[in-house]
């Protein structure tokens, strides 16, 4: 796809998508972070109104993915959910279905979120190594020095601008040093934090991965 870019790290590479999703061609992995479904119910919870078709766009993107990229598997680094009481009856029922639709095995290493939530068939995996991926959900050092962990937890940005003209877009933040690739949040009901600016990285918007670099 036009709108991605791509890394290398130890001789794989890695396609950074616009739908905030990184593609791994040779393993044929799609990786994505923090979800947070079910958060507008969880607000509604606590009377503060937001509207629930949030997920509906996030699956939505999610599948479309999927039916271009054919995955052999699709792996969630952490908070797939927003909290327990947001995961309602309907909400499981289209996660139970998820991996039909999806075409192949969905895989969900367990984030800060999902703690204390049970779903049917997609128990909560603890980090693991794919290839020369290190796969957490909070950022950790991988126990080999030349793997790369990509994980999720940040929700980063990049702020552009400063005053009234300021800009937050989300963004993948490379910081080589410590074998890190973060990935931006894939809910679109999320905040995000912003990141160094002496890591490299890539900007998400108008539907293109724009490399910024390091300053």
């Amino acid at each position: 796809m036009t709108g991605s870019a791509r890394i290398q790290w130890q001789g794989q590479s890695l396609e950074l998508r616009p739908e905030r999703a990184v593609w791994d061609p040779q393993q044929r992995l799609l990786l994505l972070a923090d979800l947070h479904l079910g958060k507008a119910e969880t607000f509604q919870a606590h009377g503060i109104p937001l509207p629930s078709d949030g997920d509906l766009g996030n699956l939505n993107r999610l599948l479309g993915l999927a039916s271009e990229l054919r995955p052999h598997q699709v792996i969630v680094l952490g908070d797939l959910i927003h909290s327990r009481s947001g995961l309602t009856a309907e909400l499981r029922e289209k996660l139970a279905a998820l991996p039909e639709l999806l075409g192949c095995p969905l895989v969900l290493i367990g984030g800060n979120h999902d703690r204390g939530s049970w779903i049917s068939g997609l128990e909560a995996q603890p980090s693991l190594a794919s290839g020369n991926w290190w796969l957490s959900h909070e950022p950790e050092t991988p126990p080999n020095p030349a793997w790369l962990n990509l994980c999720g937890h940040i929700h980063p940005v990049a702020v552009l601008g400063q005053g009234p003209d300021r800009l937050r877009l989300p963004c993948y933040a490379l910081d080589s040093r410590s074998q890190r690739l973060l990935l931006p949040a894939f809910g679109d009901l999320t905040g995000g934090h912003p990141v160094p600016p002496e890591l490299e990285r890539w900007l998400i918007a108008d539907d293109q991965v724009i490399a910024l670099g390091a300053s």
